[in-house]
């Protein structure tokens, strides 16, 4: 299946069944942002649940904190993100549209309208904003680039606030914004998008096991994540594309249609962060260890990668297209099970007989006290199954004539098209042991 082919068939499938929509259709839309539909924000929720599990509930050595979008506008200066987070762009002369010079193999003419295009120039990616009402006394701010900085700002507060201690990270999962010349690919390269970040924070002659040890984690978080793990690899940084402030950096690339892409960077940060932040704030950011009295800046091992991108490597790596013993054919997302929006389907086999359709709501109202699932008693049987299957939900459960009879109900698996018979009282066991 070629890349745009792809593209164009999920992106006609996120919008049929609520998934991703375009923000701001109704007048055109705007590039580069995107809302999330009913379908589409439980499996994201989903997604951001799963990573909050793996990586602060199932931890003692990892918190988390929820930093706002707009800080103090010397945070950015102290970062280096004013004076070094740029892009290059080129303009045609012609129809003046703009492109990133890499986007377009560094052509020599516009790939719209043929005309000639400038020279490459810089630009600061962040989006500005102002804080305050009124006129002349504004300050001029920025809408967050990277979740991380407020992780930075808090690091004394939580030190001081709880109970953690060297070695142990925060966790965050939080908008960013960036002002992007060609967004494009669906939502793989948006305008506002959600990143999660953990800065881990260590003894400096320690900073080399921890920083192999959260590769290793950030790797099996994936391959428990995507089905395809031939699809996964990591990638070095060349020295000359370092980021400012990473010594090290190793990228987990997805094969996505188009290549190889940076799904989640793992940056050796050293103490380039807090040492900024205490320069420019002249606040002490140092850590003092309880037990041998030692003064220092942490190093820090830094894990961020982006939620919405994630998900949409994660429809890249579930849509099949199968045909079947019959002859018909069948769209379907393989989700990861604790990603789908809903763990089960509940029909009723006809919708027009009421002890069926009252043992059905029985049932649903039931399940969904402990698991999301949901009712679906529109058209006939196999439009259910196809429905569902195309939105990734795992089972379907009916309730049909037998139910009525032995208190059975028949489970269908999305995968495998199987069906098997499951007392009604086993049935919670059987939706989260699969």
């Amino acid at each position: 299946m070629q890349e745009n082919d792809l593209l164009a068939k999920i992106t006609a499938l996120a919008k049929r069944r609520g998934i991703i929509f375009p923000n701001s259709e109704i007048y055109g839309g705007v590039g580069g942002f995107f809302d999330y539909g009913p379908v589409g924000v439980e499996m994201k929720n989903n997604l951001k649940r799963l990573w909050w599990k793996y990586m602060v509930d199932d931890r003692d050595n990892v918190v988390g904190i929820d930093g706002t979008i707009i800080t103090h506008p010397k945070v950015w200066e102290a970062s280096g993100h004013i004076k070094n987070f740029n892009d290059q762009l080129v303009e045609c002369k012609k129809c003046h549209k703009r492109f990133r010079p890499d986007l377009i193999d560094f052509a020599k003419e516009c790939p719209e309208c043929k005309g000639e295009l400038t020279t490459p120039k810089k630009y600061n990616l962040m989006f500005k904003t102002e804080i305050g009402v009124v006129e002349g006394e504004k300050m001029e701010a920025y809408l967050k680039a990277e979740a991380c900085q407020t992780i930075y700002l808090d690091f004394k507060n939580v030190v001081d606030s709880s109970r953690v201690q060297v070695p142990f990270g925060i966790a965050q999962i939080g908008k960013a914004f960036r002002n992007e010349i060609t967004p494009g690919k669906l939502f793989y390269r948006a305008r506002e998008f959600e990143q999660w970040d953990l800065q881990f924070f260590v003894h400096q002659s320690e900073m080399e096991k921890w920083y192999e040890y959260w590769k290793e984690e950030r790797m099996n978080f994936f391959k428990h994540l995507y089905r395809k793990h031939d699809s996964l690899r990591f990638r070095q940084h060349p020295e000359d594309e370092l980021a400012f402030y990473a010594k090290v950096a190793f990228d987990i690339e997805y094969k996505t249609p188009w290549g190889w892409a940076e799904n989640e960077g793992i940056h050796w940060r050293g103490d380039y962060d807090l040492t900024q932040h205490s320069k420019f704030s002249g606040k002490d950011l140092s850590y003092t260890d309880p037990k041998t009295n030692e003064k220092y800046l942490p190093w820090i091992v830094e894990t961020s990668g982006g939620v919405d991108r994630t998900f949409l490597f994660l429809l890249f790596d579930a849509y099949e297209e199968e045909k079947l013993e019959n002859g018909e054919s069948r769209t379907v997302l393989k989700l990861n099970p604790d990603v789908a929006a809903y763990k089960a389907a509940i029909f009723p086999l006809v919708a027009n007989k009421k002890d069926i359709t009252e043992k059905a709501h029985e049932l649903y109202t039931q399940i969904r006290k402990k698991l999301k699932v949901v009712y679906d008693d529109r058209g006939n049987i196999g439009k259910r199954y196809r429905y569902q299957d195309e939105i990734g939900t795992p089972k379907c459960i009916t309730i049909d004539y037998q139910t009525l009879e032995d208190n059975t109900v028949t489970v269908r698996d999305r995968d495998t098209m199987e069906q098997v018979r499951v007392k009604i009282e086993e049935l919670e066991n059987h939706l989260t042991a699969n």
